[in-house]
């Protein structure tokens, strides 16, 4: 049996699921802004279900997200407030380690988008200093090409943390990124950079299967943590898409999303958790899943 660290769930759809409010192309940032506590909330939940990692609310605090809406000028206090909702969800828990997520530039899924290298690479590096201090670890998330890979492990890597680095992939072929490249030579260049972890994230949970092999090569530390959404549309491959232009599984409750998880498990996953529309319950099955096979949630 294996030890198993049990990231978090969703943090921007389970927000907006609880405020009610219409979404936004800022995503969770809007909502932390006009419901102060609900993320502490969100997090507190999570290590309630059994989790063992919170990811900061931070994925989208980019300033070219934030230029749009005239909010740049919070760039900081909202890297602030996210990370003081995780370091205040923990200290109530008792207990966790706490990832600090950067996302990608520009746009979720589009890696035709993604700036060239080297502006890339000190917009991520100032993301990592700023919340390094406040986190054990960087979380570079849905990360859709081998471009990107390299810029984000480049500017993360600056702060001194451990560095995980995770992949978005095709949901139809899990063994390529959403860029067409292949998985296998994302989990390469993790190594060869020094990320400590290497993950998949934000894609159909049965393409998962797939990356966890392509993954496995890598030699490192390795595991998935899967969306609920039926697909990712067109619409939602447009400039500033809000996620009302996504729709959830009906088919893909706590119980069935466990079973894929624990099938990661079995691969030689040790990292595993949620991502969009996986929520605390979801979570809550994945460690009762996990303890009755008899792992230990770490």
């Amino acid at each position: 049996m294996a030890d198993v660290i049990l990231l978090d769930g969703g943090m921007g759809q389970e927000l907006i699921h609880r405020a009610g409010d219409r979404p936004t192309p800022l995503w969770s940032t809007q909502v932390m802004m006009e419901h102060p506590g609900m993320v502490a909330a969100v997090h507190g939940d999570y290590f309630a279900a059994g989790a063992t990692v919170a990811t900061t609310n931070t994925y989208c605090i980019h300033h070219d997200r934030l230029e749009p809406a005239g909010l740049d000028g919070d760039f900081r206090a909202l890297h602030d407030a996210a990370l003081a909702a995780a370091q205040g969800a923990r200290q109530a828990a008792g207990h966790g380690r706490i990832a600090g997520s950067i996302g990608p530039l520009v746009a979720s899924y589009r890696p035709e988008v993604h700036p060239p290298h080297a502006e890339a690479v000190a917009k991520y590096a100032e993301v990592a200093r700023v919340i390094a201090p406040q986190v054990d670890l960087i979380l570079c998330e849905t990360v859709a090409s081998l471009a990107h890979a390299r810029a984000v492990l480049e500017g993360a890597l600056t702060a001194g943390l451990p560095v995980w680095l995770s992949v978005t992939v095709g949901d139809r072929d899990g063994s390529l990124l959403r860029s067409g490249e292949p998985v296998a030579a994302a989990g390469a260049l993790a190594a060869a950079m020094g990320a400590q972890a290497v993950l998949a994230n934000c894609s159909a949970p049965e393409a998962m299967a797939a990356a966890m092999e392509a993954l496995r090569p890598a030699g490192l530390p390795f595991g998935a943590y899967a969306n609920g959404f039926t697909q990712i549309t067109e619409d939602f491959l447009k400039d500033r898409p809000t996620v009302d232009a996504l729709s959830a599984r009906r088919d893909l409750g706590p119980d069935a999303y466990a079973a894929f998880a624990l099938g990661w498990v079995r691969q030689g996953a040790t990292i595993v958790g949620g991502c969009c529309e996986v929520g605390p319950a979801h979570i809550a099955a994945v460690a009762r899943g996990l303890t009755a096979e008899g792992h230990r949630i770490v």
